[in-house]
C-alpha cells in the first residue's frame, strides 16, 4: 500500500462486526472489550471507522449484548456519534451479520435513500471489532479505490510472509479480483500465492443488499459467508477489485491473549515513534508504555520504567520518570515527576513531585510546588510555591500559597463516620509530626510547634503548640531492664568524668 493521493470519501455506512464470543480469549470478559493501548479493541475499530464520517455507524453485537451494547454507546462522546445497535439472530455467519447492520439501518432511518430493501445507497464499509491497529487513512483509501473505480465490491488485502491458514486472493489477468479461496481448500499451487484476505471490504450499498438476499447457508459450516456476495456480485457483471497493505499488523486480530499482548506491543511501539518523531525525548523506548490517548507536547522528557495512561498530558519541558505512572495526569510545563504514581492529578509549572510519591484523584499542585519523598495526597489543592517534602499525608486540605509542611504532617480527615478539611492559609510554617484534627483552618502566616496536635482553628500569625511538661524518670532502665546493653551502656556513662564546659 502506497499512500493515497485521492481524498477520503464519506462512505454511506461502515459496519463493525462485534457479535462473536470470542472464546479463546478464556475470558469472562468479552473480547472486543479487552483494552489495548487505553482502549478497548472494540474502542479502537469504531474510532478507526468514526474517522471515515460515515452517515451511519453501525455495530453487530450478540454475545453478552448488553455489556457490549453498553461499552459501545459510552463511546458516543469520543466518537462524535451515536452508533446504531444492531442484533445479530441466530442465523451464523458474517453475512448474515452484515444483513442483520443493514437491517438495523433501516429501522433506524427508514426513509434513508431508495436502494434496495436496506435503504443503504452508497458504499457500505464492512470491518470488524478485534482489528485495533486498523487505521482511519487505511480506510480511506479503501473508499476512494473502491468509489473511483465504480466497483462492485473493494476488499482490503495484506500481503504475507507467511501466509498459512489464511484464505487467499485469485486474481484475474486484469488484476481484478477472481475470488477467495480458503487455506484448507487450496491446491498446491494457490497456496503459494501471499495475497490473504482480511475480511475487510468496500460495498456498494445496492449490490450488497440484493447479494446477501441471495446468500444461503448450504455448506459444511451452516453458515451465511459475507464472501459469497463477491461471487455474487462478479456474476451480475460487477468489477470486484482489492486494496493491498503491505502493513500486517492493521489487519490483524486477536483471538487469544498471546496475540492480543502481540498487538499491544506493535501499537505501543508505534505510539512512541509518533511521539519521538513529533518532539518526545524517550529514553529507554523497551520499558516505556504510552496509551493511545495520551497526549504529549514537544521537548517533554521521559525516562526508564514509566507507563502514561488515559488521558495524561505532559506540557512540554516536563520530565517524567523513572519508574512513574501517571493515569488521568496532567503535568505543567518544566514539572519533573520522579518515581512516582499518580492518578487524577494535576501538576503545576515547574513543580516537583517524588520521589517514592502517590497522588491520588483531587491533587492539584501549583506552579513552583512540591510534593516530596514518602507523601501520599488526596482530594488537596496546594497553592503556588507551597512544599510538602517528607513523609506525611494531605487528604481533603486545601493548603495556601508558599507554606512550608515539615515532616511528619497529618492531615486527619476521617472522624469514623465523614470525611472532613484541613485549610492551611498563606506562608504558613508547620513543624515536625504536626497533626491537623480536620475540620480546623489555620490562618496565614501561623506556625505550629513539632509534634502539635491542632484541634482547634488557628488564628493568622499565631504558634499553635501541645505543650506537655517533660518527666524524667532517673534510673529507670537498669531498674526495669537490668542487665540489659542500654543499662550497661547507662552506669558506664555515669561513671565517666563530666566534660569541662566553656
Amino acid at each position: 500500500m502506497t499512500e493515497s493521493t485521492v481524498a477520503p470519501a464519506t462512505p454511506a455506512a461502515v459496519i463493525v462486526l462485534a457479535a462473536g464470543a470470542g472464546t479463546r480469549m478464556k475470558s469472562k470478559t468479552p473480547k472486543i472489550l479487552h483494552p489495548i493501548g487505553g482502549r478497548s479493541m472494540i474502542g479502537h475499530a469504531l474510532t478507526a471507522a468514526a474517522g471515515l464520517n460515515p452517515r451511519e455507524l453501525v455495530a453487530v453485537v450478540r454475545h453478552q449484548r448488553d455489556l457490549v451494547a453498553d461499552h459501545i454507546l459510552a463511546l458516543a462522546e469520543i466518537l462524535g456519534t451515536v452508533p446504531v445497535i444492531a442484533d445479530q439472530d441466530e442465523v451464523p455467519g458474517t453475512g448474515r451479520a452484515v444483513q442483520c447492520g443493514l437491517e438495523a439501518l433501516t429501522a433506524a432511518a427508514p426513509d434513508a435513500g431508495q436502494a434496495g430493501a436496506s435503504g443503504i445507497s452508497g458504499t457500505v464499509v464492512v470491518t470488524y471489532g478485534d482489528v485495533p491497529l486498523l487505521t482511519t487513512e487505511l480506510l480511506g483509501e479503501l473508499v476512494a479505490t473502491h468509489e473511483s473505480e465504480s466497483n462492485a465490491v473493494t476488499v482490503l488485502t495484506a500481503l504475507l510472509e507467511d501466509p498459512t491458514g489464511y484464505g487467499r486472493i485469485l486474481r484475474d489477468t486484469d488484476g481484478s479480483v477472481a475470488g477467495i479461496v480458503e487455506h484448507k481448500d487450496a491446491t498446491d499451487a494457490q497456496r503459494q500465492i501471499n495475497e490473504v484476505n482480511s475480511g475487510i471490504y468496500a460495498f456498494e450499498g445496492a449490490v450488497l443488499d440484493t447479494a446477501l438476499s441471495q446468500v444461503t447457508t448450504d455448506n459444511a459450516q451452516g453458515e451465511m459467508y459475507l464472501t459469497d456476495v463477491l461471487q455474487i456480485a462478479r456474476a451480475a457483471g460487477g468489477r470486484v477489485a482489492a486494496v493491498t497493505t503491505t502493513d500486517q499488523w492493521q489487519v490483524e486480530g486477536a483471538n487469544d491473549r498471546v496475540q492480543l499482548q502481540a498487538l499491544g506491543a506493535e501499537m505501543n511501539r508505534r505510539t512512541l515513534q509518533r511521539h519521538m518523531r513529533a518532539g518526545t525525548s524517550i529514553q529507554d523506548p523497551s520499558t516505556t508504555w504510552i496509551d493511545s490517548t495520551v497526549t504529549l507536547e514537544p521537548d517533554t522528557t521521559i525516562l526508564p520504567n514509566t507507563h502514561l495512561q488515559g488521558t495524561t498530558h505532559l506540557s512540554e519541558d516536563a520530565v517524567v520518570g523513572p519508574d512513574t505512572t501517571l493515569v488521568d495526569t496532567t503535568v505543567g510545563i518544566g514539572a519533573t515527576v520522579t518515581r512516582t504514581q499518580a492518578s487524577g492529578a494535576v501538576i503545576g509549572d515547574r513543580a516537583a513531585v517524588g520521589p517514592f510519591t502517590y497522588l491520588r484523584p483531587g491533587t492539584v499542585l501549583g506552579e513552583q510546588g512540591k510534593i516530596g519523598a514518602f507523601y501520599e495526597t488526596k482530594n488537596a489543592v496546594i497553592g503556588r510555591g507551597s512544599k510538602l517534602s517528607h513523609l506525611g499525608y494531605a487528604g481533603d486540605a486545601e493548603i495556601g500559597e508558599y507554606t512550608n509542611i515539615g515532616c511528619g504532617n497529618i492531615t486527619a480527615n476521617y472522624d469514623g463516620v465523614n470525611k472532613h478539611r484541613t485549610v492551611i492559609g498563606n506562608h504558613v510554617r508547620t513543624s515536625s509530626n504536626t497533626v491537623f484534627i480536620a475540620p480546623v483552618t489555620v490562618g496565614d502566616g501561623a506556625y505550629t510547634g513539632a509534634g502539635a496536635v491542632v484541634r482547634k482553628d488557628v488564628p493568622a500569625g499565631a504558634l499553635a503548640l501541645t505543650v506537655a511538661p517533660q518527666r524524667n524518670s532517673e534510673g529507670w532502665v537498669e531498674d526495669r531492664r537490668p542487665g540489659s546493653p542500654a543499662a550497661e551502656a547507662a552506669a558506664e556513662a555515669r561513671t565517666r568524668p563530666a566534660q569541662p564546659t566553656d
